[in-house]
């Protein structure tokens, strides 16, 4: 079936963003490490500055890997549903999910950015 292919697809890039995440978090040990001055011989607070950066990019690949694990789970729930399903059976599953851009119609596709000063990703 189609879906459950893409939901399998979906699952892969999940697993794929988690996996580059080990390296990060030694990077940002490693900039952390110290508090007067960072082992690469930068200042405090240019590693700071990094760190926050590091962060940032870790919470914005958890957004991606939820968002994934969840439209995968729809796409699998999609295709075991009868051909002609009525669009609230849908729409039931949709309300299900638990990111609010994907569960909410009117939030679909409008998810905050890491720099956006309108709002913010809270993931930890």
């Amino acid at each position: 079936m189609p879906l459950n292919r893409l939901a399998r697809e979906l699952d892969e890039t999940a697993s794929q963003t988690s996996a580059m995440l080990d390296p990060i978090v030694r990077a940002l040990n490693m900039l952390t490490s110290s508090q007067h001055e960072a082992p690469s011989g930068l200042p405090a607070e240019t590693a700071q500055a990094a760190a926050t950066l590091i962060v940032t990019a870790l919470q914005s690949q958890d957004r991606i890997e939820q968002r994934c694990r969840n439209m995968a789970y729809a796409a699998r729930q999609f295709a075991l549903l009868p051909k002609g399903a009525a669009t609230d059976v849908y729409d039931a599953i949709w309300s299900g999910l638990v990111l609010d851009e994907l569960r909410l119609p009117a939030l679909s596709g409008s998810a905050p950015r890491p720099f956006d000063p309108h709002g913010e990703i809270e993931f930890f």
